[in-house]
């Protein structure tokens, strides 16, 4: 008997045809074993079916205890041989119509019950496996295919009695028919799971990939976002000093070369990451509350006035450093872009209870010069809070944004630093 977790003894070796990318085997690397019943299917099923044809045609099937031997084909009345050849040529198309073949192999076994010429129990085995194996899983294929078993295990006892056969080898007959069929619905079964489970993978897979592309995302435009808005005022500035006052405009030039380069620098740092092979070795790492005094020093140059209080003088995990330094960025980037230069904004720091809180305030007070780089353009609401507000309930926390009651804007989160630090 073989097992439900063995390869199937009639289609070869089982393998689902629907794989992930990921499954294929690699050149030179060996695959799964496949079968010529999986390789070559309507090739293997037709051999299949001369096979049994010519086994219930050739072998005589004697009593009991008897040899099993070659008869003439002579022998054989020519309506037994029709019933042969329709019961062995249904099994070309066990796989399509498994509960078809199966009733037609029961049809042409019924007249042979009884006599030396009821050799079509290996056909019916055979159709009995592929109704478990390939069967639809209707209400109307169930109770075919239940009423076939029942009528199966019948013609084995009645064949049984009327060639005074023992009661073991008529019940052992009978298990024969059940387990056939057994075993081919256990495989369909497996198959079903290992395909849920290749699809279940493949969402996850797809999951994932979007997770990632989302991640790349925030990151490409908070790189991109601030440097170009420090750029774009700075450059403006520059515009409404340079017939007044050149070497101011000079420097504030000066100041927009420097942070095309750092974007440059950070964007060639991100694509590093995403580059197949990438040296790693050559990745810098991500930036952490270390290192905002650079940040500040940065949104100094393009003329935002910026204090920060407080601070974070216990180890936090890279999770909240990275979210936290992303979100002040975001934050004095917004300050820039909204306000303009010469606004006056403080970032307070404090971290008790389990969490990080950061509150970034400005007093609006620059917003006069915003006309210079964005006037043309309008109002345009970005993606800067949403994104803000996704990285803290990434990690469980919170972000609040709004004006501020006396003018200018405020933005609150909280970070949660439960876990053991990075």
């Amino acid at each position: 008997m073989t097992s439900a977790g063995a390869p199937d003894p009639v289609d070869g070796a089982m393998m689902n045809r629907t794989t992930l990318p990921s499954e294929t085997p690699a050149r030179g690397v060996p695959g799964r074993f496949r079968g010529p019943f999986t390789r070559w299917p309507r090739g293997a099923d037709a051999v299949l079916a001369a096979a049994l044809l010519l086994a219930t045609a050739f072998v005589r099937d004697e009593a009991p205890g008897d040899a099993v031997g070659i008869r003439p084909i002579t022998e054989v009345p020519v309506p037994v041989l029709i019933l042969f050849a329709v019961a062995g040529g249904a099994l070309y198309r066990r796989r399509r119509e498994p509960v078809a073949v199966l009733s037609v192999a029961l049809v042409a076994w019924g007249p042979t019950l009884g006599s030396s010429y009821s050799n079509l129990g290996g056909v019916v085995i055979v159709a009995l496996y592929s109704a478990g194996r390939y069967a639809a899983d209707t209400r109307r294929s169930r109770l075919g295919t239940a009423a076939a078993i029942a009528a199966a295990v019948t013609g084995v006892v009645i064949d049984g009695l009327l060639r005074s056969f023992p009661w073991g080898d008529i019940g052992f007959g009978a298990a024969v028919m059940f387990v056939a069929w057994y075993i081919g619905r256990r495989l369909r079964l497996r198959a079903e799971r290992a395909a849920r489970l290749r699809e279940e993978q493949a969402a996850e897979a797809r999951r994932i990939v979007a997770e990632e592309r989302t991640h790349i995302a925030r990151e490409l435009h908070d790189v991109v976002a601030h440097r170009v808005s420090m750029m774009t005022v700075q450059a403006g500035a520059a515009r409404m000093v340079a017939a007044d006052a050149p070497q101011e405009a000079l420097e504030a030039m000066a100041a927009v070369e420097q942070a095309g380069r750092q974007a440059l620098d950070e964007l060639r740092h991100l694509l590093g990451v995403l580059r197949p092979g990438a040296d790693r070795d050559l990745l810098g790492p991500q930036p952490r509350l270390a290192d905002l005094h650079q940040l500040v020093e940065q949104v100094r140059e393009a003329g935002l006035d910026v204090s920060v209080t407080g601070g974070v003088h216990a180890a936090l995990p890279a999770r909240v450093e990275l979210s936290g330094y992303r979100i002040i960025q975001e934050a004095l980037t917004n300050v820039l872009k909204h306000s303009g230069p010469r606004t006056r904004a403080e970032v307070r720091l404090s971290c008790e209870s389990g969490g990080l809180s950061i509150e970034v305030l400005d007093d609006g007070r620059g917003a006069a010069v915003q006309s210079v780089s964005a006037g043309a353009h309008g109002a345009v609401t970005g993606h800067g809070i949403v994104g803000m507000r996704e990285r803290a309930l990434l990690l469980g926390g919170s972000l609040d944004a709004g004006p501020r009651p006396g003018g200018g804007f405020r933005l609150a989160a909280r970070l949660p630093t439960g876990g053991e630090p990075a």
